[in-house]
């Protein structure tokens, strides 16, 4: 680590030598937009991944990213619910095995490794994009399956600005989005706020539950599945982002980025609980305030930038139930604290158009706090379980990459890090691609790279049952496939990839049950994922006003147990892991005719074993389901405002479905949005 350490500061010192005095902003359109066939840029050489465009981010303001990758992407959603846990999965591993960056800042939660995407609405991100296995190595450590990028965008505004969305939904469900913008040769300013309630009280028909059909005499002549209400899942959330950016006209830009949350969400009741919703009161409240400092200088053939950033994250989950007499008391009473203080520094340097090296390195403190105040001791006094800790992560990442001929690229990084005072072994990637024919611009690529995965601090430290002994997780990663483009300007353009992908996984952390009644992490599994991915998109200009679009993603993840089994009587091995189907698959039409424009959205996922045992009881897996969702938009434009008109019907055909076992999600609904932007006088 220290060679790795040395060099970079070398380069980030070299580059610094070579400051020249040019506007930022005219860099970024000194150079006009030209499609290049058979030659990737420097940074893509070899990688696999998949970016999403402005349209996918806006198509819904409601969504969250969450619901953004479920029809836009080949991996894994596993969601609650609206406005409840959603967390995704790469290539068949599990959520903590994907690292998410928020304006290059890691986010995942340092107690679980995993983040909520329910809690990241699409209308706070400009910038998307999935990087999958082994090229997630470029951007972060720790993302065995792969990571998710995520970033803002100054607004390019000039002059003020706004924009006011009212969405009215199904379920009393209000929706309100507002975004002001200052923009001038030197700032770009932006405010936006999104604020969403609801009881959330869908009807579901509860499939765990049989009622009775009698007679006259009483007698029971028949059954049927009763339809009920979802219970105590009401949420309020409240997100609200402020950025500035200034140009200094020098070459430099100083940035702040600050997104506060508050959210407070009830959780649904099961549809095994038989209870009265006004019985219990669960529910879960956090605030989190994530904010960075950047500062960013463009030279002829260099970049270097700089980042200092900060979260905070209070938790609390209450779990109150009527002890008798209408008295709630509490049964669960936990609360959390996290704060987490962040750096970093990077450079870029380019020799001609055919060599970028690049250095990184950050540093992650978090100083959490976990308690449980509701223990009763044996003497039946309450007491406070849980821990305090601390722990540094540091990261640092060189990468070469090089094309000597148009043809022809390849790239090696190389990363190390450090999780308290443990080392990873060199973490070695390596990727290549290089176009097969001109024509179609096929490109074959493949990349191969080794990972860890540190313990969280609840599978280190929890009480009851954390594992300090507990051994990192190690693994190996090898993709390769086959990507084309082609098309006419101004006609039509097709492009599409295909990959096969394998991972084998060590070490896997799994929380067992034990003799003493509480869970306890072990190192048990070893994991052999692999499959295929695959995706297309086609646009076509039918006629000067018609435009047609299709997306497309198809996924087959086998995720098999290869450990050895834990007794006699485990059935684990050789199994699919739990909820991870084998099959998935999305398609997205857009078909646009003037001011109107029509939305389709599919998406499938195959069956989904709820034990590692894949028994194929009734409480052993989750049926197959598709799911359709259509919106038609209306753009109104006045000399005072421009005026948007939009309806979107989620689940089409009501399908009946769970995503988690016992976890009932909503039939047919609806969403109507009016959109208004002012036109003001501009400077």
């Amino acid at each position: 680590m220290k060679i790795i350490l040395s060099i970079i500061a070398l380069i980030l010192c070299h580059t610094s030598l070579f400051a020249q005095e040019v506007e930022w902003h005219k860099r970024l359109h000194a150079i006009p937009e030209v499609t290049v066939y058979g030659k990737r840029p420097l940074k893509e050489i070899g990688t696999q991944q998949t970016k999403f465009d402005s349209v996918v981010l806006k198509e819904s303001v409601a969504l969250s990213m969450a619901d953004i990758l479920t029809f836009n992407s080949s991996i894994f959603v596993k969601s609650y619910g609206r406005a409840t846990l959603s967390t995704v999965a790469f290539r068949g591993t599990s959520a903590s095995h994907t690292q998410v960056t928020w304006n290059g800042m890691r986010i995942n939660n340092p107690m679980l490794g995993m983040t909520d995407f329910s809690m990241i609405p699409s209308y706070f991100i400009d910038d998307a994009s999935l990087l999958h296995g082994t090229s997630s190595v470029n951007e972060t450590g720790g993302g065995m399956g792969g990571a998710v990028k995520l970033s803002t965008k100054p607004a390019q505004s000039d002059g003020f600005g706004m924009q006011y969305i009212q969405g009215l939904g199904s379920f009393r469900t209000f929706d309100e989005f507002l975004r002001l913008t200052y923009g001038d040769e030197s700032w770009q300013v932006s405010t936006r706020a999104v604020f969403s309630t609801s009881p959330n009280d869908f009807e579901y028909r509860n499939h765990d539950k049989k009622e009775n059909i009698y007679d006259d005499d009483m007698k029971i002549i028949g059954q049927y599945y009763p339809t009920e209400r979802n219970r105590s899942g009401s949420f309020r959330d409240f997100h609200l982002l402020q950025e500035a950016y200034y140009n200094t006209g020098r070459g430099d830009r100083f940035g702040l980025n600050g997104w506060y949350i508050n959210s407070n969400r009830e959780l649904p009741m099961l549809t095994t609980d038989y209870g009265n919703a006004t019985d219990f009161d669960n529910r879960q409240r956090e605030e989190t305030f994530r904010g960075i400092l950047s500062w960013d200088h463009l030279g002829e053939q260099w970049k270097v930038a700089t980042k200092a950033g900060y979260i905070h994250t209070w938790m609390a989950y209450d779990y109150k139930r009527d002890v008798g007499n209408g008295t709630m008391a509490h049964m669960t009473r936990s609360r959390s604290k996290i704060d987490t203080f962040y750096g970093q520094a990077e450079g870029e340097y380019y020799i001609g158009s055919d060599w970028l090296f690049t250095a990184n390195l950050s540093v992650h403190q978090h100083i959490v706090q976990s308690e449980d105040k509701n223990i009763i001791r044996q003497d039946g006094n309450k007491a406070i379980v849980g821990y305090r800790k601390g722990r540094a992560e540091l990261s640092g990442v060189l990468s070469a990459k090089w094309r000597p001929t148009d043809r022809f690229g390849i790239s090696a990084t190389l990363r190390e890090e450090m999780y308290g005072t443990e080392w990873t072994p060199l973490i070695p990637a390596l990727f290549i691609d290089g176009v097969i024919s001109e024509r179609g611009n096929i490109t074959a690529k493949a990349s191969l790279s080794r990972n860890y995965r540190f313990p969280t601090l609840n599978d280190l430290y929890f009480l009851p049952g954390g594992n300090p002994d507990l051994k990192k997780e190690s693994g190996w990663t090898y993709d390769a496939g086959l990507s084309f483009a082609a098309g006419r300007e101004g006609s039509y353009s097709l492009s599409g990839s295909a990959s096969w992908f394998e991972s084998y996984i060590h070490d896997w952390i799994l929380w067992l049950p034990t003799v003493k009644g509480f869970f306890s992490p072990k190192n048990i599994k070893d994991v052999h994922a692999y499959g295929i991915e695959a995706k297309a998109n086609l646009s076509v200009a039918l006629t000067p006003e018609w435009h047609l679009s299709i997306d497309g993603n198809y996924s087959w993840t086998p995720s098999i147990n290869e450990g050895e089994p834990m007794s006699e009587a485990d059935r684990s091995v050789g199994k699919q892991l739990p909820y991870i189907p084998r099959h998935s698959a999305n398609l997205t039409g857009r078909i646009s005719w003037r001011s109107w424009s029509f939305l389709y959205k599919w998406c499938y996922y195959s069956e989904r074993f709820t034990m590692s045992s894949n028994d194929l009881t009734l409480t052993g897996k989750l049926p197959k389901y598709f799911m359709s969702n259509i919106t038609l938009e209306k753009a109104l434009s006045f000399s005072r405002a421009d005026i948007s008109l939009k309806g979107t019907i989620n689940n089409l055909f009501d399908e009946e479905y769970l995503s988690v076992l016992s976890r009932p999600m909503p039939g047919i609904n609806f969403e109507f949005f009016i959109g208004i932007t002012p036109k003001w006088s501009k400077k």
